[in-house]
C-alpha cells in the first residue's frame, strides 16, 4: 500500500503517461481482429509511450500483451529485446513469437532470455534444436588468476612429482565429465532431428506412397496430347492399381479438378499436371493474371491432403471392386469362358471328320 502513495509522490507528467499507456495496450488488446493501420497505428505510439513510462507500467503493459496474439512483429521483437525482467512472462507465453523469432532472441539476448524461451508450454522440434545448440553456459565474471606452478621434481625413477602432478590428475575428472556432456548432447540432438525429419516429411521422401513412374508420366502426357481417353484410362488405372471404372469417373470431372488432385497426390511433376489439364480441358488453358487455370489450380492443391484423397479412393474402390465374394450374380460382370486346352480341340475335329467321312461312305 504504502508503494501505491509512493506512485502519487512521482511527477504528474510521468504518471500521464502510465495511464496513456495501459489505455492504449487496453484498447488494442479489446480489437479483436486490427486492420493494418491500427496495426501501423499501435506499433508508432508503443515505443515512445513504453520508453517515457515507468518501470512498473512497463511490466504492466508487457504482462497484458503477453496474451495477445495480433501484436505486430516490430513490438514483439521490441519487448522480447527489454530486460529479462520485463520480457520474461512474454517470452514465456505470448502466442505471436514465431520459431525464427525465437531463435534470433535466443542468440542475440543470451542465456536468461533463452531459459525463459524453454518455459513456453510449446516448442517446435526447430527450436528445441536450436537452443540444445547454442549451449547457453554461464561462467563467472570473476576469475581468481592461476598461480604459476612450480617446477615438477624429478624423482629417480624418472616420474614427475609435485603441483603439477596433482593438477593433471585433478584436471582429467572435469575432462571426461565434459566428453560425457558433450557425447549426451549430441544424442539428444541427433535425437530431436529425427524427431524433426519425422515430423516434417521432404517432399522427396515418398517411401510407402503410391507414386508415378517416369514411364507412366510419359505415357500419360503422349496420351493426353493425343486426346486418346481409353489408354490414358487404363495407364491411370495402372498408376493407381485401381479399377478401370475409378480412372474413368475421375477423367468425366470437366472441372479438371479430380484429375489434378490425382497426379498432384501420386507426385507427378506440375510442368506436366498443367499440360495433361490444358490437353484434356480446353477451358483450364486460358490465362488469368499471367497464369494459366491449370496452374492456379495446381497451387492451390495440398500434395498431403491430395494423397489422403487418392487413397481413400483407391480404398472405396477396393471395396467395391476387389471385395472376396459376396458378388451379386446378377450384378456381377459375365465372366469370359475358359479356354479349352488345344488337345481337347483337337480330338473334337477329328470326331467331326470320322463322322463326315460314314455319312460318305453310305
Amino acid at each position: 500500500m504504502n508503494s501505491r502513495f509512493r506512485e502519487l509522490e512521482k511527477p504528474v507528467g510521468v504518471r500521464k503517461k502510465d495511464v496513456v499507456l495501459m489505455a492504449t495496450v487496453t484498447s488494442f488488446d479489446e480489437i479483436a481482429f486490427p486492420t493494418k493501420s491500427e496495426l501501423r497505428q499501435f506499433a508508432e505510439l508503443f515505443t515512445p509511450l513504453f520508453h517515457a513510462s515507468s518501470e512498473e507500467a512497463r511490466r504492466q503493459a508487457v504482462a497484458a500483451l503477453s496474451q495477445c496474439s495480433n501484436i505486430p512483429t516490430a513490438v514483439a521483437l521490441f519487448i522480447a529485446s527489454q530486460p529479462i525482467a520485463i520480457a520474461a512472462p512474454f517470452l514465456a507465453s505470448s502466442p505471436c513469437l514465431s520459431d525464427d523469432l525465437l531463435i534470433m532472441i535466443a542468440r542475440t539476448q543470451g542465456a536468461a532470455h533463452a531459459r525463459a524461451i524453454v518455459r513456453r508450454e510449446a516448442l517446435s522440434p526447430t527450436v528445441i534444436d536450436a537452443l540444445v545448440g547454442m549451449r547457453h553456459l554461464d561462467t563467472p565474471k570473476s576469475r581468481t588468476p592461476a598461480e604459476h606452478p612450480k617446477p615438477a621434481a624429478t624423482t629417480p625413477d624418472g616420474e614427475r612429482s609435485g603441483p603439477s602432478a596433482t593438477a593433471a590428475a585433478a584436471a582429467s575428472g572435469p575432462a571426461a565429465a565434459d566428453d560425457g556432456r558433450l557425447e549426451r548432447e549430441e544424442k539428444l540432438r541427433g535425437e530431436i532431428r529425427r524427431l524433426a525429419a519425422h515430423v516434417n516429411r521432404p517432399p522427396a521422401d515418398r517411401l510407402g506412397l503410391r507414386t508415378v513412374t517416369s514411364l507412366q508420366e510419359a505415357l500419360l502426357v503422349r496420351f493426353a496430347r493425343n486426346r486418346e481417353a481409353g489408354l490414358l484410362a487404363t495407364t491411370l488405372a495402372d498408376t493407381l492399381s485401381s479399377s478401370r471404372w475409378l480412372a474413368e469417373r475421375i477423367l468425366l470431372d470437366i472441372s479438371g479438378r479430380q484429375l489434378a488432385t490425382t497426379l498432384v497426390g501420386v507426385a507427378m511433376a506440375p510442368a506436366e499436371i498443367a499440360f495433361v489439364l490444358k490437353s484434356l480441358y480446353p477451358h483450364l488453358s486460358r490465362d488469368e493474371g499471367g497464369m494459366s487455370r491449370a496452374e492456379r489450380l495446381i497451387e492451390s492443391l495440398d500434395p498431403i491432403e491430395c494423397e489422403e484423397r487418392v487413397d481413400t479412393w483407391r480404398r472405396a474402390d477396393s471395396y467395391t471392386f476387389h471385395s472376396a465374394g459376396g458378388e451379386d450374380p446378377t450384378t456381377a460382370p459375365a465372366k469370359p469362358q475358359a479356354i479349352k486346352p488345344v488337345a481337347a480341340i483337337l480330338q473334337s475335329v477329328d470326331e467331326h471328320s470320322r463322322q463326315v467321312l460314314k455319312a460318305r461312305q453310305r
